[in-house]
């Protein structure tokens, strides 16, 4: 188990740098110049050019092709040649992040990291609860589909689930604002806490923080600003865990061990949880790891709709922003989460079935 996962690790090796490339290569070709974006239209050359060599936006993407020429042609040493190939945006980018810096953010001028630790547990407390709600919601509502098929309940909530699976986040976010932000009052429509109380912070995450400390009033008030947009980042999860619950389990109540519990007098509550669900449970698992991607590119749409502080709404301000070091620096995290998630699946896989071994 432990050189599986060893193994796991060392493959992200390249996947990481073929993703520190595409989203350096990309977030560069999008229209518009961060530098232009921070000094307006009316800038100067003077002043275009000294801040391009501040932010060493001047430097050359990947390489140098004349300091290349100079250096194959022997006008240039190879010395000279590797400096100018190592000095480039990428390989500077790269060094950094293997030093552990993230960089500054071009827009508001400050590093990354710093404003990476407010961000991410935001991001993270609602990732949490959205599938929390999805497997809540999804899982039993499989199961009663699946032990009551073609019942009302199937047909109405496989309906849901196709509805659930369809709807835009952003248009969903708008509507429960409308209803039960605006109408009816029940829960706040922005934000993440009111700004005008306060609380102790030890993870950044607000409920668990609320719980530590034993503050009650602040635990309803997280809860509340939670309640949305958790359900409208969770509902595609939620429609998509449903639905494969009941396909597996379907497949499952067909087979013959649990004929044969049935026979055996098992009461079906036993049968349906014991036996049925942990068999049905493998695809299941692995389409709430293939989820947490998801749920971290919904979230862009769900924070800026709530005006949620997370890394979503700070990367749609950084996209507008064209604040190239803060949006790769979040798709490299989103990255990493996805990667990682995929490999706690893969490592549970063994627990769920004992005939899964790893060589």
């Amino acid at each position: 188990m432990t050189r599986h996962i060893g193994k796991h690790l060392i493959s992200l090796i390249p996947t990481m740098l073929g993703v520190t490339i595409l989203v350096f290569l990309f977030i560069h070709l999008i229209p518009g110049d961060p530098v232009m974006a921070i000094l307006g239209e009316h800038a100067t050359e003077e002043s275009i050019a000294a801040l391009q060599e501040q932010l060493g936006l001047n430097r050359a993407l990947f390489l140098n092709v004349d300091a290349l020429g100079q250096t194959v042609r022997g006008e240039t040493s190879v010395n000279e040649g590797l400096r100018t190939f190592f000095d480039s945006q990428y390989f500077r980018f790269l060094s950094r992040l293997l030093r552990g810096d993230l960089g500054r953010s071009i827009h508001e001028r400050t590093p990354i990291a710093g404003t990476l630790k407010q961000k991410f547990p935001a991001t993270v407390e609602l990732t949490i609860f959205s599938m929390l709600f999805a497997i809540m919601v999804g899982i039993p509502a499989g199961i009663v589909s699946a032990t009551r098929r073609n019942s009302i309940f199937d047909n109405v909530s496989m309906i849901g689930a196709l509805v659930g699976v369809s709807m835009p986040i952003f248009w969903l976010g708008l509507m429960l604002i409308f209803f039960f932000g605006v109408k009816l009052s029940w829960f706040p429509t922005y934000g993440r806490f009111p700004v005008d109380l306060s609380l102790e912070t030890t993870t950044g995450l607000f409920v668990f923080d609320s719980i530590i400390t034993g503050n009650s009033e602040a635990l309803k008030l997280s809860l509340k600003h939670l309640a949305m947009p958790a359900i409208a980042l969770g509902t595609i999860p939620m429609a998509t865990i449903a639905r494969m619950t009941r396909s597996s389990m379907l497949d499952v109540l067909q087979e013959d061990y649990v004929r044969t519990a049935y026979a055996k007098g098992l009461r079906e509550r036993t049968v349906i949880i014991r036996h049925a669900l942990k068999n049905a449970f493998l695809p299941v698992i692995t389409i709430i790891g293939l989820q947490v991607g998801s749920l971290l590119a919904g979230a862009i749409m769900t924070e800026t709709v709530f005006s949620w502080p997370g890394m979503g709404k700070w990367v749609y301000d950084a996209i507008l922003a064209r604040d190239y070091p803060v949006v790769q620096v979040a798709v490299l995290i989103i990255t990493v989460s996805v990667a990682l998630s995929n490999l706690v699946v893969d490592v549970s896989y063994s627990y769920l079935d004992p005939k899964i071994r790893y060589d």
